[in-house]
C-alpha cells in the first residue's frame, strides 16, 4: 500500500516547493541551528567590520583587530538597545537604525526558517521563536560578562534580557506570517478592530513621514552648518567617514523628534528644548544630523502642526466606506488612533536616553504628551472626515433591544396573522352572502324574462288568429272588398274556364285515384 503525504501548497493551487517543509532530520537541524545562530553572528560579524572599517580610515586611532573584535561586542549589543557605559559615563541614547538592521536580520532568519521546516500551525513554531531568543539572550550575557575592553562596560542583566526581548518580539513577527498565526488572531478579533490596526499602522507610518519631511527641510535649510560641523569635528576622509555614519545611525532618531516637534510636544536635550509653542536655547551636540536644529524661537511653527491633521484628515478619508454605521467608522477611528498613542510611546521610549552625564544628558521626549497629541491628531481629524464624507445610515440597535424587538415582532405579526384569517374570514362571508343575494336578483330578472316571453307569445298567437278570421270573412265574400259604388249586376261574372283548377293532393300510395 503506498503511503500519501501531503505537502503544503502556495496560493495559487500548485505545489511549492519551498513550503514542503524538509524531510531530513540532518537538514532540518541544519535549518532549525542557522536560524538561531545566523543573526547573532552576522551582526557580530557587521558591527566588527564596521569598527574596522572606520579604524582604518580613522588618522589618529590605532587598528588592531584584537581591539576592534572586543569593541564589537558592546556594538552589538547597542544594536539591541542595551545601554552601555563609556569611561564611566552612561550611553542610552543608542542609533535606531542599527536596531531597525538587527531586528531585520531576525524577521528575515525566522520566516526563511517557518517556511523551510514546514511549521503550518500557530504553536509549532514557539520552539523555534524561543531558540531564537535564547541565543541572543546567551549571546548578549556571555559578551556582558567576558568582554574585557577597556573602559566599556555593561551590565549583565539588561544584556541578557533585553537582546531576548528584542529578538523574541522579531522572531515571531517572522513567523507568524508563515505559521498561520497572523489568519488565527484574524479570526478572533472583530473585523473593525483589525480595520483599526491596519488604519493604526498607516497613520503611524504617515506621522513619521511628517517628522521626516520636517527633518529633511531643516537639513537642507542648514547645509552650510552641517560643511562647518564635518569640517570642524571630523577632519580627513576617515574621520569624516565615521561622522557620517554616527550621523546615519542616529538619523530615525532625529526623525522621532522632528515627529514629536510637528505634533506639539517637541524634545529636550540637556538644557535645550524646544517644541511648536516654547523655545528654551541651550548647547546641542556637534552631529550633522542635529545641524537643522533651530537658534531662535519663530513664530510660524504652530503652522506645522498642518501636517499631523492632514495625516489625520487623510486616514479619515480612507476609512470613509469602512461601515455604512457612522459610530462604526468612529469606533475604527478611535481604535487607529489608539494604535497610533502606543507606538508614539515606544518610539520616544526608544528615541530617548542618556547621553554622557554631561551638558546633554539627557536625551528626552514627552512621550506621554507626545502620545497624546499623536492620538488627537489622528483621531478628531479623522473622525470629522469619517463622519461627514461617508453613508450616513441610522446605527443598528443593541443587541438587547434587537431581542426585545424581534419578541414584540414576533407578538405583532401573530397578533397580525390572527387578524389577517379574521379578516379572510370576514371577507369570505361577505363576498358568500354578497353571491347569494347577486344570485337571487339575477333569479328574479329570469323570472321576469319568461313571464314577457309567455306575454309575447300570447300576443303573437292572438294576431294570428286575428289574421285567420280575417283571411276567411275575406274568402267568404269576396264583393266585401269590391267598390260600393260598382253596381254588382253590371260587372261580368267571372269564366270558370279561366280559373285555375284547383290542384288535386298526390294519392298517399302513390298511386292515381281511379274514376268511380
Amino acid at each position: 500500500m503506498q503511503v500519501l503525504t501531503s505537502y503544503g501548497r502556495s496560493g495559487d493551487g500548485v505545489t511549492d516547493p519551498e513550503h514542503r517543509g524538509e524531510r531530513s532530520p540532518v537538514v532540518r537541524a541544519r535549518v532549525f541551528a542557522a536560524a538561531v545562530l545566523g543573526p547573532v553572528v552576522t551582526g557580530y560579524v557587521v558591527v566588527a567590520a564596521l569598527f574596522g572599517l572606520v579604524t582604518a580610515m580613522a588618522s589618529v586611532a590605532q587598528f588592531s583587530i584584537g581591539g576592534v573584535l572586543r569593541a564589537a561586542g558592546p556594538g552589538w549589543l547597542a544594536a539591541y538597545q542595551v545601554p552601555v557605559t563609556i569611561a564611566g559615563r552612561p550611553l542610552g541614547v543608542l542609533p535606531l537604525l542599527a536596531t531597525i538592521g538587527a531586528v531585520a536580520l531576525v524577521v528575515r532568519a525566522a520566516a526563511n526558517a517557518t517556511a523551510r521546516l514546514g511549521y503550518r500551525e500557530p504553536g509549532a513554531a514557539v520552539p523555534l521563536v524561543a531558540a531564537m531568543a535564547g541565543a541572543h539572550a546567551l549571546g548578549g550575557l556571555g559578551i556582558a560578562l567576558f568582554d574585557d575592553s577597556g573602559g566599556v562596560r555593561v551590565e549583565p542583566l539588561p544584556a541578557f534580557t533585553v537582546p531576548a526581548a528584542v529578538a523574541g518580539v522579531a522572531a515571531a513577527a517572522g513567523a507568524a506570517s508563515r505559521s498561520g498565526l497572523v489568519a488565527t488572531l484574524r479570526n478572533y478579533l472583530d473585523p473593525q478592530a483589525v480595520r483599526g490596526l491596519r488604519a493604526g499602522a498607516l497613520g503611524l507610518a504617515g506621522l513619521l513621514a511628517a517628522g521626516a519631511l520636517v527633518h529633511t527641510v531643516a537639513l537642507v535649510l542648514a547645509s552650510g552648518t552641517i560643511r562647518e560641523l564635518f569640517a570642524s569635528n571630523a577632519p580627513g576622509f576617515g574621520s569624516g567617514a565615521g561622522m557620517l555614519l554616527l550621523s546615519l545611525g542616529y538619523l530615525p532618531n532625529a526623525v522621532i523628534g522632528g515627529l514629536a516637534f510637528a505634533t506639539g510636544p517637541g524634545f529636550s536635550i540637556g538644557s535645550f528644548s524646544i517644541g511648536a509653542f516654547s523655545f528654551t536655547g541651550g548647547p546641542v551636540p556637534g552631529l550633522p544630523v542635529l545641524a537643522g536644529v533651530p537658534e531662535h524661537f519663530a513664530p510660524w511653527w504652530p503652522v506645522l502642526m498642518f501636517l499631523p491633521a492632514a495625516v489625520g484628515a487623510m486616514l479619515g478619508w480612507t476609512l470613509r466606506r469602512a461601515d455604512d454605521n457612522p459610530l462604526a467608522r468612529l469606533r475604527i477611528v478611535a481604535i487607529a488612533g489608539a494604535l497610533v498613542g502606543f507606538g508614539c510611546v515606544v518610539l520616544g521610549t526608544l528615541a530617548g536616553g542618556r547621553l554622557g552625564g554631561g551638558a546633554f544628558d539627557p536625551v528626552t521626549i514627552p512621550v506621554g504628551l507626545l502620545s497624546v497629541a499623536a492620538f488627537g491628531w489622528i483621531a478628531v481629524p479623522g473622525a470629522l472626515v469619517a463622519w461627514f464624507a461617508g453613508p450616513r445610515a441610522r446605527p443598528g440597535p443593541e443587541p438587547a433591544e434587537t431581542a426585545e424587538s424581534a419578541e414584540s415582532t414576533e407578538s405583532t405579526e401573530s397578533t397580525e396573522s390572527t387578524e389577517d384569517v379574521e379578516t379572510t374570514e370576514n371577507t369570505e362571508n361577505t363576498e358568500d352572502s354578497a353571491g347569494s343575494e347577486e344570485f337571487g336578483v339575477a333569479a328574479e330578472i329570469e323570472a321576469e324574462l319568461e313571464d314577457l316571453d309567455a306575454e309575447l307569445e300570447e300576443l303573437e298567437a292572438e294576431v294570428r288568429a286575428e289574421a285567420t278570421e280575417a283571411d276567411a270573412d275575406h274568402t267568404a265574400d269576396p264583393a266585401s272588398t269590391a267598390d260600393p259604388g260598382a253596381d254588382v249586376e253590371d260587372e261580368p261574372d267571372e269564366d270558370p274556364a279561366d280559373e285555375p283548377e284547383a290542384e288535386e293532393p298526390p294519392p298517399t300510395d302513390g298511386k292515381p285515384d281511379e274514376p268511380s
